[in-house]
């Protein structure tokens, strides 16, 4: 059963949002005789994550609230890459999105130069996302680290997060095949926080 991580690497160095460098990891490593430790610095929206609603709706749920079920199952990887610019209502009409489908979409984000970012990275319009929820989709990821860009009060994410849709962010879909997968999307085990850092993993198949 062939397994293909889809999770960003995480180092100091590493592409993230807006190039903020209050987003770059610290690691701060000490040795002792022969014990090593290290402490790191990390935003929790650096390299690959999930949201919870508190992230862009004030007092809204936090990150526990999100059930780990929803998280492992079956999971739809659609090839966008055809699309400029950002991903709108008529980019996904013609797809075989279905109520509680989990989806992955995979567009020219994930051929980046992988340590710089791209202010003008493809991202899913306000119409596009309504077109999720008219469809009762139960989550969605994206090859970038946000899901939106360039739209004031940003209704993507409070739309999705208002119709309890997961944004899973910051995936790296280059060398992944546009098909069925089984995905397991294991965050840290977060208490009252807007996200958390995750690995994400697809399986051709469902293990067994």
């Amino acid at each position: 059963m062939k397994m293909h991580d889809i999770s960003m690497s995480v180092y100091k160095g590493m592409s993230v949002w807006d190039n903020l460098s209050g987003a770059q990891p610290e690691f701060a490593r000490s040795t002792n005789e022969h014990i090593t430790t290290t402490n790191i610095d990390i935003n929790l929206h650096t390299g690959t994550h999930i949201d919870a609603p508190l992230h862009m709706i004030n007092d809204a749920d936090t990150f526990e609230t999100i059930a780990l079920e929803r998280l492992v199952g079956p999971v739809k990887v659609f090839d966008l890459t055809n699309v400029e610019d950002g991903i709108s209502r008529s980019d996904l009409e013609g797809l075989d999105i279905k109520q509680d489908d989990f989806i992955l979409f995979k567009t020219k984000n994930s051929f980046h130069e992988k340590d710089t970012f791209d202010p003008n990275f493809i991202y899913l319009k306000e119409d596009g996302a309504d077109f999720l929820i008219e469809a009762g989709i139960d989550g969605v990821g994206i090859d970038t680290h946000g899901i939106e860009r360039s739209q004031p009060k940003n209704p993507t994410h409070r739309k999705l997060f208002s119709n309890d849709i997961i944004i899973v962010e910051g995936l790296r879909l280059k060398e992944i095949e546009e098909k069925s997968y089984y995905m397991v999307a294991a965050p840290i085990k977060l208490v009252g926080t807007e996200a958390a850092p995750a690995r994400v993993i697809l399986f051709d198949n469902q293990p067994s």
